[in-house]
C-alpha cells in the first residue's frame, strides 16, 4: 500500500507551497506533471523526464486497459515497473476519455458501455471497475471515475451529471480498500454549473473521503 503524506511549506495569500512525500519519492507543489497516456512521455526517457524536473508524471487508465491491457503490464510488475520509472504515477479514471467518444459510448447509472477505437470490442468501465485498473497499474494516485459534462450545458444537465459523479465517486471509494488516496480535484473541473453547486460537491467529496 503507498505512503502519502502531504506538508505546507509556504503560504502567499492564497497561494500555497507544499510537498507531497510517497514511498516512491516526493513531489513539490505546485508540480509539472508530464502526461504519459499509454504510461511512457513521448520522445523523453524516464531519464529525460527526470532531468527535465518532472517529479510525477500521469498515465492514462482508458488507454493502458485497451492497450497493451493490465495483463501484460502486471507480467512486469505494475506500470512503474513496465516503463521503467520509479517516481510516483498519477492515473486519471478514463472518464474524460469516454465523454470524449460521443455517440460511440452510452451511459447508466451503473457505468459506460462503449465499443473499443482499436478493434471493435465492446466494453464496460464502472467505477468498480476504473478502481481495478488503477489498482493493477500501481498508480500512487487514485482518480476516482466521473462523467464529464459537455458543454454548453444546461443547469439541469449539469446538475444531473454531478449528482451520478457524486454516486460513483462513493462506489469508487467503497471498492478502492487500501490507503492509496482518492481524488476528485481534477475530476470537478470538468463539471459546469454555478459556483456554490461546484463548492458544494467538492466539500461532499471531501466529507466522504474523511469517512
Amino acid at each position: 500500500m503507498t505512503r502519502v503524506e502531504f506538508e505546507l511549506l509556504q503560504t502567499d495569500g492564497l497561494a500555497r507551497r507544499g510537498r507531497l512525500n510517497f514511498d516512491r519519492g516526493t513531489v513539490e507543489t505546485p508540480a509539472f506533471m508530464p502526461v504519459g497516456t499509454y504510461g511512457t512521455v513521448k520522445a523523453a526517457t524516464p531519464l529525460n523526464v527526470r532531468e527535465c524536473g518532472a517529479e510525477i508524471i500521469l498515465g492514462n487508465t482508458y488507454h493502458l486497459m485497451l492497450r497493451p491491457g493490465t495483463e501484460v503490464i502486471k507480467l512486469h510488475g505494475d506500470l512503474h515497473d513496465f516503463i521503467g520509472w520509479q517516481g510516483p504515477i498519477l492515473t486519471d479514471s478514463g472518464g474524460f476519455q469516454v465523454f470524449s467518444l460521443g455517440k460511440m459510448r452510452k451511459i447508466t447509472e451503473e457505468g459506460v458501455t462503449f465499443h473499443s477505437p482499436i478493434n471493435g470490442d465492446k466494453i464496460f468501465l464502472s467505477p468498480e471497475i476504473s478502481m481495478q485498473v488503477q489498482r493493477d497499474l500501481g498508480s500512487d494516485i487514485v482518480m476516482v471515475f466521473d462523467e464529464c459534462t459537455p458543454y454548453p450545458a444546461t443547469e439541469k444537465e449539469a446538475k444531473d451529471s454531478l449528482a451520478l459523479s457524486l454516486r460513483w465517486a462513493k462506489r469508487c471509494k467503497a471498492a478502492h480498500q487500501s490507503n492509496r488516496p482518492l481524488s476528485k480535484l481534477a475530476a470537478e473541473s470538468q463539471k459546469q454549473g454555478a459556483p456554490e453547486r461546484r463548492t458544494g460537491a467538492y466539500t461532499s467529496v471531501c466529507e466522504d473521503s474523511s469517512t
